[in-house]
């Protein structure tokens, strides 16, 4: 077999971003949590409930799915990661979670728009969404091995922008052909496209299998230009699995900018997590936004962050990945102010005449910024940790990455849950995570900007 370019390999990394961004982009951001959202609260309604408490009973639920699938996540990445570090094996767990990924996004399509069985089917999503974050992990691990550490940081942020443009594509696809508004047309106009009834809801649940067949169909260039660096030849333990990571994280104390640039990107990551996972949500139960606008507006949130993510890439390599975290986090804190600071009616307690545009104008700009600035620190959060990287245990080093960035996955959700449970309120629900991007400002302080690799 002829030997594989590292221009091909890099090139089989990036698809990866671009297959798996629709699960980010469509179902927990832009079509999919809105439409729950709106069966969720449609259906609490039928309960008995007022529409507000059913609105904000809806975004609580979500919030229980993110948090239950956020503590699996968090805590047993660290461990398939060391797992895959003991055999030299990664290739096998991808596939395996490619398949998870395939499998929970693909059962979206049985959703009840009545919401009889939405809990199945958040259980479903959360299969798919567990699938998608294992792989990130085992994937990540491989960006060491693709640059040198003044390259990639231009790797990451052109692999994320790559994914993000996927996204835009995937999502522009949906909204002129799939998912339906009001009056049963896609946004162009049309029907469903494949003779979907629209009554029931069938092109926005198209969604699912939509994401599944994109997954499957874009995987085909990772598969076939990526290859495993070697095997070891052990076979790796759970029980040694264990004994790896607790003796990693026992090491973290002699690691104070590792410690402190995990605890960091746990707070910083999990509020950005939180506005992803809440975005289309707060715009379905606060502006009372159709999904079509609410794609509409995903376009140009994911437009805005391949560019930015590009452009950052470009940024980490002048400036390094710190300074480019910093004034992404700073920008991200305005932004979560600004939202949680208006609603239909009011911005910062001036009120609006009735009907007035200027909310949902705000909103598309802060969108603007939160792909931006959002996927500006994703990339750049991945070029430090290279910094931080053992190169013998690359996949254990992002594991522990991928349990700073998922040990408190549920924190965001629950936090947003309580606030909008005790204030009955979606606005104010999503306020938590300004307090988050802080606690991650703040840790900042005690990072080595080049890293601690010796």
């Amino acid at each position: 077999m002829a030997e594989i370019s590292t221009r091909k390999r890099i090139w089989g990394w990036y698809f990866f971003d671009w297959a798996s961004q629709p699960y980010h982009t469509l179902l927990v951001t832009f079509v999919f949590s809105p439409f729950f959202a709106a069966v969720a609260a449609a259906h609490f309604i039928g309960q008995g409930l007022e529409t507000e408490a059913a609105k904000a009973q809806a975004q609580v639920t979500w919030s229980q799915c993110l948090t239950i699938t956020g503590l699996i996540i968090g805590f047993g990445g660290p461990f398939l990661g060391a797992m895959a570090d003991i055999s030299g094996r990664r290739m096998s767990w991808i596939t395996l979670f490619s398949v998870m990924y395939f499998v929970g996004a693909w059962c979206l399509w049985y959703m009840d728009p009545a919401g009889s069985n939405m809990w199945l089917m958040l259980v479903s999503f959360g299969l798919g969404f567990i699938g998608a974050e294992y792989a990130l992990i085992f994937i990540n691990s491989q960006l060491p091995s693709l640059g040198t550490e003044e390259e990639v940081g231009k790797i990451s942020g052109s692999g994320f922008a790559f994914g993000y443009l996927g996204g835009v594509v995937a999502l522009f696809i949906m909204l002129l052909l799939f998912v339906e508004q009001d009056n049963g047309k896609t946004l162009i106009g049309l029907d469903p496209a494949l003779g979907l009834d629209a009554s029931q809801k069938e092109g926005t649940r198209a969604v699912g299998p939509f994401t599944a067949l994109w997954f499957a169909i874009f995987m085909v260039p990772y598969f076939l230009w990526v290859r495993e660096t070697g095997p070891t030849g052990k076979r790796g333990t759970f029980s040694e699995a264990i004994a790896l990571v607790v003796k990693s994280v026992r090491n973290l104390r002699h690691r104070l900018s590792l410690a402190s640039y995990l605890g960091s990107s746990m707070f910083y990551r999990d509020a950005l997590n939180g506005l992803y996972g809440f975005g289309g949500v707060y715009a379905t139960l606060v502006l009372d936004w159709q999904i079509t606008q609410i794609g509409v507006f995903g376009i140009i949130a994911a437009i805005s962050a391949a560019l930015f993510s590009w452009l950052g890439g470009f940024a980490d390599r002048i400036f390094g990945p710190k300074p480019v975290i910093i004034g992404s986090i700073c920008v991200l804190i305005l932004v979560c102010v600004t939202i949680v600071g208006m609603d239909r009616t009011q911005i910062f307690g001036l009120s609006l005449p009735q009907g007035s545009s200027l909310p949902d104008t705000v909103f598309f700009t802060c969108g603007v910024m939160i792909g931006g600035f959002g996927g500006i620190l994703q990339a750049a959060s991945r070029s430090l940790m290279v910094r931080h990287t053992d190169p013998l245990a690359p996949t254990e080093s992002f594991g522990l990455y991928g349990l700073s960035g998922r040990a408190t996955a549920f924190l965001a959700p629950m936090l947003i849950g309580l606030m909008t449970a005790a204030t009955g309120s979606a606005r104010l629900g999503v306020s938590p995570v300004v307090g988050l991007f802080i606690l991650g400002l703040i840790l900042l302080i005690w990072v080595n900007p080049k890293g601690d690799q010796k």
